[in-house]
């Protein structure tokens, strides 16, 4: 929801220049392989080293469209099983990407993105995490915000302006309350 928050509202009235980054929950939570959570995860993982093959190749834009392609069938679709394949061909992505969801080369690439977001962040955090410059050129990040829907434009630039006063504040570390619902994601896009 944060991306497409960032996406829909934030990028065309505050101009953002977006590169995306990797996060894998199977590195970052280390699941024992006979838990439930461990299937899951992997899956995902092996999803973002098919997106750093597209990255390395065909450049950042494409890395959103695919990650979008992921999201409409996770998360609207709600198929976690779906083929990597099918996935690219629907992104205008060639096949052959496909490739890399079982080439543990990647994993290199991903570690590195994934550990310069946790080292601004700090590592007991999880996704998302939105880094930028501070008014005296300093990369800070914070995680989140955690969001279960895309507010209206006027709430949605509050948000946004809210959560960069935090994240460039010095000292400011955490805001928190338990969630009670469950994201809304709307019509597929």
């Amino acid at each position: 929801m944060t991306a497409r928050w960032v996406v829909d509202e934030i990028k065309p009235a505050r101009d953002l220049n977006i590169t995306w980054q990797p996060i894998s929950l199977l590195k970052k939570n280390d699941p024992e392989p006979d838990s439930d959570y461990y299937e899951p995860v992997l899956k995902t993982h092996r999803l973002l080293r098919v997106m750093e093959a597209v990255r390395a190749a065909e450049g950042n834009d494409r890395v959103v469209d695919l990650y979008w392609e992921y999201g409409r069938r996770i998360h609207h679709d709600q198929d976690r099983e779906f083929d990597v394949v099918d996935a690219l061909t629907s992104a205008g992505l060639d096949a052959g990407f496909a490739d890399a969801f079982d080439d543990e080369s990647w994993d290199a690439e991903i570690d590195k993105r994934m550990k310069v977001g946790l080292e601004l962040a700090g590592d007991d955090i999880g996704t998302p995490i939105i880094a930028m410059d501070n008014a005296d050129g300093e990369r800070v990040a914070l995680f989140g915000p955690v969001i279960t829907r895309v507010p209206p434009t006027d709430l949605s630039l509050q948000l946004w302006d809210g959560f960069i006063a935090c994240a460039t504040v010095p000292g400011f570390w955490e805001l928190k309350r338990t969630r009670t619902e469950r994201p809304e994601f709307g019509q597929r896009p």
